[in-house]
């Protein structure tokens, strides 16, 4: 799976957008779903978690889906990250397609499909519909350890400590 954005466009988005609504936001501190989160509301991002099973995650309401957030929420949404496995990609970013085309007045521009997640060969059309839809897709692309190496010069495993000390420290789940 090959990234078409160049450094300079992913810089870009992550210094413009700053409300996240992260699809799949782990409670566990020790999982990536809850340490990247941890890592981006740290450095200023609001983070907007999406996880049925829970009722807080970092200290923030958290929401059974994207589409159940409240008007005044959603419509501040500019970026969804998608931490599910694989094979649920086309899915969510078809939900993500029906929040922008659901809430009149939105601020989305972009769907992250985290490291490993990516829409298979045979999805290119859901590529092509969220592109119609106005919105970028970034796939296969971990957001903190792009934050990391593009605005602090530090290497993966260098956002990976960072990012887990965060974590440790937040013990804010329900």
């Amino acid at each position: 799976m090959q990234n078409k954005f160049s450094d300079r466009f992913i810089k870009e988005i992550l210094q413009k957008y700053k409300v996240i609504a992260v699809i799949g936001c782990s409670r566990e501190p020790g999982k990536d779903a809850h340490i990247v989160p941890a890592y981006l509301q740290k450095h200023g991002y609001n983070i907007v978690p999406i996880n049925p099973f829970a009722k807080q995650i970092l200290g923030r309401t958290a929401y059974p889906t994207v589409l159940n957030l409240p008007k005044e929420l959603a419509e501040k949404t500019e970026i969804i990250e998608v931490f599910r496995p694989r094979q649920e990609a086309e899915f969510f970013v078809d939900q993500a397609i029906e929040f922008k085309d659901k809430i009149k007045e939105n601020k989305l521009k972009v769907i992250w499909l985290q490291e490993g997640i990516f829409l298979a060969e045979g999805e290119y059309k859901t590529e092509e519909r969220a592109e119609r839809s106005g919105l970028i897709l970034i796939q296969n692309k971990c957001m903190m350890r792009e934050h990391g190496r593009l605005f602090h010069d530090k290497s993966k495993e260098e956002v990976l400590n960072e990012g887990i000390k965060i974590a440790q420290k937040s013990n804010f789940s329900g």
